[in-house]
């Protein structure tokens, strides 16, 4: 029995179930392509919203010990409950923004790593079905499955929100009915249905469907699209940055550079969605990593230069609770209409992590399936456009109807846990992969083996820590729904298992 949970699919019988010709993917992606990938998913509501929370700091309300960050109920127990607050970064906000930067590059080498080995589909599900064995890769995988979802729904409720904003500006009014969820935890339920989120996933999926090379193509439009919105904020607000607003640059030392870092470092995952892509890449073992790192190193500069000048322009202070700080800030200086170009970047930022976003979770579903652990329905390929188009219309059809129906921003740390566990056992891959599999080649290797993967590892774990203990007890119960239907289903119509590799001969 231990030997099956923990059977190991061959990297090279991975790559060959990948050339079969009933499942092959069109190779059409470059570097630049997948570069665009990268920052389409990476920059989307977070350089806009999350700035200002982290320089400014939060009241936060424990009221139960349910709502305390882990490491707060490991230290003090039941006193973990009460009131607290979250001490802001102040304008040291550009300090988290490339600490977290640097620890997510940890990450991003591992990545890099394994993509440029093992170019297929599937991400970190794949790389731990080749090192760590199939219990492991279901768990990732399964995780996986919950990170994308549920970011996309949070994304798509955020862009409907936007989305009515504008249209405000211009004196237009959506009904509530057609623009906000049906459920909120302060309302209750109404006769409402988020159309605008319902729509714009499932058009999207309509894009994912037709092609890849269309999709990148559109994606690499939005990106153009919402780098020009930060750069026109960048070269035009840099004239009213004050230096006096940069004092105390700490005003809460290294504990609020740290909170605001683990706050902040959420806004980076996407450049694992790069991985996913890696079947329809012309040359995986060159492009895969240019694509990974060049796109978290674009993000980090940006970031870190949109920080410093926001914290420049108005005082950090202000923008507690704001979830339009950019757009705040811009009003409050006079530059309102470079604020509606701001708008229309922070639109066009969602529409593109939504587009990676249910294109790396369609090729997730996709590989498991044709693993066997997930039904065969999911592994079709379109004959025409050749793109998973069955995977991909449940992936959409998965996350549009909650995101007209729900309000699950609080939900959101879900998908946080799912990657920083992700990202921990990439980096134990790449330590078990140098091990068994030392002369393997390598087009692209990790430095400093294996200090490098470690400090990878303990870096997740210690922002892990600062997630609440309600969030670990959801992600626990997610897996264990995941292990149920492994057990009754995916162990026994795994390809690896021996009775349905007879039936395939």
């Amino acid at each position: 029995m231990g030997s099956g949970l923990f059977r190991i699919k061959n990297i090279d019988q991975l790559i060959s179930d990948a050339d079969a010709p009933e499942r092959r993917l069109k190779k059409s992606l470059g570097w630049v392509s997948l570069t665009a990938l990268g920052i389409g998913a990476i920059i989307g509501t977070g350089i806009f919203v999350l700035t200002g929370t982290a320089a400014a700091g939060e009241a936060v309300e424990y009221p139960s010990i349910l709502k305390a960050p882990l490491l707060q109920v490991l230290l003090h127990g039941s006193h973990a409950a009460g009131a607290t607050g979250r001490p802001g970064a102040g304008p040291a906000i550009a300090l988290s923004f490339f600490l977290v930067a640097v620890v997510c590059g940890f990450a991003a080498l591992c990545y890099a790593e394994l993509a440029s080995m093992i170019p297929i589909a599937g991400s970190a599900y794949t790389y731990t079905y080749a090192t760590m064995g199939e219990l492991i890769a279901w768990i990732i995988g399964w995780d996986l499955i919950l990170e994308y979802a549920v970011s996309n729904m949070a994304v798509a409720v955020g862009f409907s929100a936007y989305v009515d904003s504008l249209l405000e500006s211009f004196g237009i009014h959506l009904p509530p009915g057609l623009s906000t969820p049906a459920y909120t935890p302060d309302s209750g339920w109404h006769l409402h249905f988020n159309i605008v989120g319902f729509l714009i996933v499932m058009l999207l999926t309509v894009l994912l469907v037709i092609g890849i090379r269309e999709s990148a193509k559109a994606n690499s439009v939005m990106v153009g699209i919402k780098l020009a919105a930060i750069f026109i904020f960048i070269v035009f607000a840099s004239k009213y940055i004050r230096p006096v607003n940069w004092k105390p640059f700490m005003p809460n030392g290294w504990q609020g550079v740290l909170t605001g870092g683990a706050l902040v470092f959420f806004t980076y995952i996407g450049f694992d969605s790069v991985s996913t892509a890696a079947e329809e890449c012309k040359n995986p073992k060159r492009d895969l990593p240019l694509g990974i790192l060049f796109s978290l190193l674009v993000c980090a500069i940006l970031y870190v230069s949109v920080a410093i000048v926001l914290t420049g322009i108005q005082p950090y202070s202000i923008f507690r609770g704001d979830a339009a700080p950019v757009a705040s800030a811009l009003h409050n200086i006079g530059l309102d209409t470079l604020q509606r170009w701001v708008t229309i970047g922070a639109l066009m930022g969602m529409v593109s992590s939504l587009l990676v976003y249910q294109m790396g979770q369609a090729r997730i579903w996709y590989a498991m399936s044709r693993d066997g652990l997930l039904p065969a329905t999911f592994a079709r390929v379109h004959v025409r456009f050749r793109t998973p188009h069955m995977a991909t219309w449940i992936a959409g059809i998965f996350v549009g109807i909650p995101a007209g129906i729900f309000d699950i921003g609080t939900l959101a740390d879900l998908s946080n846990i799912g990657t920083l566990f992700a990202f921990m056992l990439v980096s134990l891959a790449v330590l078990i992969l140098r091990r068994t599999q030392p002369d393997r080649s390598r087009s692209f290797h990790v430095p400093f083996v294996p200090l490098l993967p470690i400090l990878s590892v303990l870096c997740c774990l210690i922002l892990m820590t600062g997630l609440t203990l309600e969030n670990w007890i959801r992600f626990f119960v997610w897996l264990a729904i995941g292990l149920v239907i492994y057990f009754l289903y995916g162990r026994h119509r795994s390809a690896l298992n021996p009775d349905v590799a007879r039936e395939q001969r």
